[in-house]
């Protein structure tokens, strides 16, 4: 099946307009030329046909046919990241425009684009904690799975830092490590979340965390001034019927990222430092290099270049003579 690597564009077009005005101007200007001299133009048609060909073979090689799919290996260092997505009800506050959910769903996309060849997974939590996507090289499949996220998805209740870091720590024994200190594979913890923690039993997976050397980096959505929560008909109401206004707990997602060795950034109005996440978890680099083999595209722009080369020189090497003596 014949696929392309470049869509046409408008300025793909504004060439091939242009050019074809300019040889346009050049065959009239050949032709009122030898027409005094009682000569014809036609002697150039042929030229003219050549080129024409050569022109629409090099666009065509601009565009990057490609038939069919080759397996090329990639050499990739062993990372694997696990994105821990707070999933509350809080996430729906709009101090973070449009709401904290949905620019956590903007900015994590950016972060799985950055790293296409590394094994990515997805908690989700509130109360609870549920593997959303288990790890991963398929990475469209997990922006799908970022798109979908909402807070309805996890069951209502008081949000529990402890519960997703614990079904991590699950997760994390259950993966086969190489045995090799040389082909060991860097492990790291992404939590995101306005750092509300109704928990009390997190002091021990952050003990494990610290013991078994991965780090956890801790992403704060949300403003110190912080935000009502709406639901349909209204706003959020506590136990006594009272309006919910929920805040960024910094300080807490930021003690955790100092105890494992991890970074903490902000995400808000007034501050977006998720690019210096990315930038931290790029230098994260694992001591293996892994060789996979992946299906790419088979560019066949070789082909239509070549023939355009070949009549080219076809029209180098023949000259006409338009008037003769």
């Amino acid at each position: 099946m014949l696929t392309w690597l470049y869509a046409w564009t408008f300025w793909d077009a504004a060439l091939a307009g242009v050019a074809l005005m300019l040889y346009a101007g050049f065959a009239l200007r050949t032709r009122r030329l030898a027409r005094p001299l009682g000569q014809s133009g036609v002697r150039v048609a042929w030229k003219l046909l050549l080129r024409l060909t050569a022109f629409v073979l090099m666009m065509v090689a601009l565009r990057g046919p490609a038939y069919g799919l080759m397996p090329q290996p990639v050499r990739t260092t062993g990372k694997d990241l696990w994105l821990l997505v707070d999933l509350s009800r809080s996430m729906d506050a709009p101090d973070v425009v449009p709401t904290r959910l949905m620019r956590v769903r903007a900015e994590l996309a950016k972060l799985v684009e950055r790293f296409p060849a590394d094994r990515m997974g997805l908690i989700v939590f509130g109360a609870e904690a549920f593997v959303q996507c288990p790890l991963t090289y398929d990475q469209n499949a997990l922006l799908a799975v970022l798109n979908t996220l909402e807070t309805r998805l996890v069951p209502a209740g008081a949000t529990d830092l402890a519960q997703p870091l614990q079904l991590a720590l699950v997760r994390l024994a259950a993966t086969p490590q190489p045995t090799s200190e040389a082909t060991q594979r860097a492990t790291a913890l992404v939590l995101v979340s306005d750092g509300e923690d109704f928990g009390e039993q997190l002091e021990a997976p952050v003990r494990e965390l610290v013991r078994t050397g991965v780090r956890l980096y801790t992403v704060g959505v949300g403003t110190v001034a912080g935000s009502k929560v709406p639901r349909p008909g209204g706003f959020l109401r506590d136990a006594q019927g009272r309006t919910v206004t929920t805040r960024l707990q910094a300080p807490a997602l930021q003690r955790l990222a100092d105890l494992t060795g991890g970074t903490y950034v902000e995400v808000s109005e007034q501050r977006n430092e998720f690019p210096v996440l990315l930038r931290t978890l790029a230098r994260l680099e694992g001591q293996t290099q892994q060789v996979r083999t992946i299906s790419v595209a088979d560019n066949r722009y070789a082909y239509p270049l070549l023939g355009a080369l070949l009549l080219l020189a076809l029209d180098v090497l023949f000259a006409v003579k338009v008037v003769r003596p």
